[in-house]
């Protein structure tokens, strides 16, 4: 009966609630939205991990994050290769550019990526179709994501300059874009010739990463271990790739200031989401406090009122919440079609989903308080 009663409620004084539907569903659609936009951001630290297919990455010990690499000795490759755990070693040279296009801009601060320019290579081979990465093996030829043509000034077949040296761009790919710079695809050879000292004497070949396929993929973590048990004598450290991208979205994440105020304007929308819904559910109740004086003194309990507020609660968050997937949904389409970075998976989504219930069943607590005065002296006034 009460249960019934909650629902009957909700409908025939759904004027009332529904500022209350809209203020979960406002909160649902920041929480979801921003939720989409930090992993998107920050997932983007890790683009080079997880756009290539290697299982383990060898980089200079203690390496934070991708950009953060430093050169690491000659000799690594050749441990590597003898390891027999390992079926495939592929170099990965990182590169500061400065980019200079023909059509005036000014000067451009980029990442130049080198890779093996092989159709089956490992880098970023869940980004590049074979065909464009084929296009790699002309000399001085680069590929850039279609959404930094334009802050780079040059369309494809376009030719700019990188460090001095003249560059054509030979396609553009998406789900390249780096957090903090502009993300530059070229052949290793490219790379070397493009890595420079001031003074223009060539730098030298060591290179930055090393990407390894293992012939079995589940022993990554063990092989990680055993080499990095021999760090001080090799000069490297080993990561599986999940853990270099945790690590590397990890860094930008809670070590930097960009993270840190991303994180504290989600717990402020939570606060906010809080509040608004609380405060229209408070007055929808009080706005019903005299039917709820009649129940009561008609017999039904304050625990049985308490009841319905809550359920009423749950009602109105699973609408809103509804209605804020639905916008979400419409404005993570929209950041797509406009290159915005944007991820949001099942468990996130979950997550975000029970954060918005919890909002409503809190603002549902808080209403509670209304019923104190569901007094059935009330009504003789």
């Amino acid at each position: 009966m009460i249960v019934a009663l909650a629902r009957k409620t909700l409908i025939h004084e759904w004027r009332r609630f529904f500022p209350a539907v809209l203020a979960v569903a406002f909160s649902g659609l920041l929480l979801l939205v921003q939720t989409a936009l930090v992993l998107g951001i920050f997932g983007s630290a890790a683009v080079f991990v997880d756009k290539s297919r290697g299982d383990l990455w060898i980089g200079y010990p203690g390496t934070r994050s991708v950009e953060l690499g430093r050169a690491i000795p000659l000799d690594s490759e050749i441990w590597l290769r003898l390891d027999p755990a390992v079926a495939r070693v592929e170099s990965f040279l990182w590169v500061d550019g400065d980019w200079r296009s023909r059509s005036g801009q000014g000067a451009v601060s980029v990442s130049v990526s080198g890779i093996e320019p092989g159709a089956d290579g490992l880098m970023f081979a869940r980004a590049l179709p074979a065909e464009m990465r084929e296009r790699l093996r002309q000399p001085d030829s680069v590929i850039v994501d279609h959404a930094d043509l334009d802050k780079l000034g040059v369309s494809v077949g376009g030719r700019a300059r990188i460090n001095g040296r003249q560059v054509q761009v030979v396609g553009a790919a998406q789900q390249l874009r780096a957090l903090g710079g502009v993300n530059i695809l070229a052949s290793l050879d490219t790379a070397r010739r493009l890595r420079y000292l001031g003074d223009g004497v060539a730098d030298d070949m060591r290179m930055t990463y090393y990407v390894v396929k293992l012939h079995d993929p589940g022993a990554a973590p063990a092989v990680a271990a055993r080499l990095n048990r021999e760090v001080a004598r090799h000069g490297f450290e080993a990561w599986t790739s999940s853990e270099f991208s945790q690590r590397a979205v990890s860094f930008w994440m809670f070590e930097t200031g960009a993270g840190l105020g991303v994180l504290f304007m989600s717990l402020v929308v939570c606060v906010v989401g809080v509040v608004i819904t609380s405060q229209t559910l408070m007055a929808a109740v009080a706005g019903s406090i005299d039917e709820y004086a009649t129940l009561h003194a008609l017999g039904v309990g304050l625990r049985e009122l308490r009841r319905v507020v809550l359920e009423q609660a749950a009602w109105v968050g699973a609408g809103g919440l509804l209605i804020g997937v639905l916008g979400s949904a419409g404005a993570l389409v929209l950041a797509f079609q406009h290159d915005v970075p944007v991820a949001l998976g099942v468990i996130p989504g979950l997550i975000c989903a029970g954060l918005v219930m919890t909002i409503s069943l809190l603002s549902g607590m808080a209403a509670v308080r209304v019923l104190r005065h569901a007094d059935a002296a009330n009504l003789l006034r």
